[in-house]
């Protein structure tokens, strides 16, 4: 793949398109670096309408690259290692597994249910902890290997990392941090799976790019805004973009 055959694939997309995909990956790497999530659920609304639903997790996997690669960056003092290599490691056999899957299959079912998962799990996590209920590193273990089925072959399901860690004991931008060191880790492993199986394309890679390019500045400005806010209006926003990520899901699901 040349870089001439990735401009080519730009030139395909007519400029207003081109601008909104630029808009939404500022927004959503905003969103992310806040709230540590954004391009998996948001950033399909605009990429269905323009490239199709084919392509759409190889390119937020893409653009992912980039986008944790600055929060992890921006975030670096607050990882919390142990935790993050835990996840890794469990998850990154099934992620394999998932990203594979996707390359044979695509199910508005599977959408529907993460997303009902997702849009419960911030009443159940809250209702757990109320009961003394904690992530300990063995159920982390168990949780994380289901997750990376999920998360190899949808796009969106990082935001239940979010979920899984909050309940592991992470608040604030611990939670930010830890989410994107293993975000581009596993992301590497989805990239290397789906350029194996030929679904990388040019015009996969354009967009891409450029949502990674013009999300970079935004994981820096937003871990100013987290370095100001309270951890209870962090951990209620993070709860917050956790069942709207889920709703966003589902009604993708049920357009389809």
């Amino acid at each position: 793949m040349t870089a001439s055959a990735v401009l080519a694939a730009l030139a395909d997309i007519s400029l207003p398109q081109l601008l909104l995909i630029a808009a939404m990956g500022v927004l959503t790497s905003l969103i992310g670096g806040v709230a540590g999530y954004g391009t998996g659920a948001l950033m399909p609304l605009v990429l269905v309408p323009i490239v199709g639903a084919e392509p759409i997790v190889p390119i937020t996997t893409i653009s992912a690259l980039m986008t944790n690669a600055s929060r992890a960056t921006a975030f670096r003092t607050a990882i919390d290692w142990r935790r993050a290599m835990i996840v890794m490691v469990a998850a990154l056999p099934t992620c394999v597994l998932g990203a594979w899957g996707y390359t044979r299959l695509t199910s508005a079912g599977v959408l529907i249910l993460i997303g009902s998962m997702l849009v419960l799990s911030v009443p159940l996590r809250r209702a757990l902890r109320a009961r003394g209920f904690h992530f300990d590193d063995r159920r982390l273990v168990v949780a994380s290997v289901l997750w990376g089925v999920l998360v190899g072959g949808t796009s969106g399901a990082g935001v239940i990392l979010l979920a899984m860690l909050m309940g592991a004991g992470l608040e604030g931008a611990a939670v930010i941090a830890t989410d994107a060191a293993i975000s581009v880790v596993l992301g590497i492993v989805k990239v290397a799976v789906f350029g194996l199986a030929g679904v990388v394309t040019a015009q996969v890679v354009a967009v891409a790019l450029l949502i990674g390019v013009v999300a970079l500045p935004g994981a820096f400005l937003a871990r100013a805004l987290v370095e100001r806010l309270p951890i209870h209006i962090h951990t209620a926003m993070l709860d917050a973009v956790v069942m709207i990520g889920g709703a966003v899901m589902i009604l993708g699901a049920v357009r389809r």
